[in-house]
């Protein structure tokens, strides 16, 4: 059995939606090593640094196309109480700079596995 390296991790974490390569909320939480609630707490309060093309919110179709693709929290009590949020590269690049230095850190290296799909 072969064990992913850090890069394949992140790379297994860029997804394609709307014809561009994004993370989800949720795994950028994870990467970051802080809750969904308060990235997206960090995300409201710099709004004006997130314009539609750095994020976006996906539509319930899309979810469900994602959710399709691998197992999630069941819908409902203890499931996720919204839609996630999509960042796009230039999204998770501001995303680090609302975020602790040590998350700037880690996001300078999956930035790097990022640009490796482009």
């Amino acid at each position: 059995m072969r064990i992913a390296g850090p890069d394949e991790v992140v790379l297994s974490k860029i997804y394609q939606i709307r014809g561009q390569k994004v993370m989800l909320d949720n795994d950028l939480a994870v990467l970051y090593g802080v809750e969904t609630k308060r990235l997206n707490e960090q995300v409201r309060r710099n709004m004006e640094r997130f314009p539609a093309d750095f994020m976006f919110q996906l539509t319930h179709d899309e979810h469900q196309s994602l959710r399709s693709q691998f197992a999630t929290s069941k819908t409902g009590r203890g499931g996720r109480a919204y839609l996630p949020y999509a960042f796009t590269e230039h999204g998770v690049l501001m995303l680090s700079s609302v975020l602790n230095k040590q998350a700037i850190q880690k996001m300078i290296y999956d930035h790097r596995c990022y640009e490796t799909l482009l």
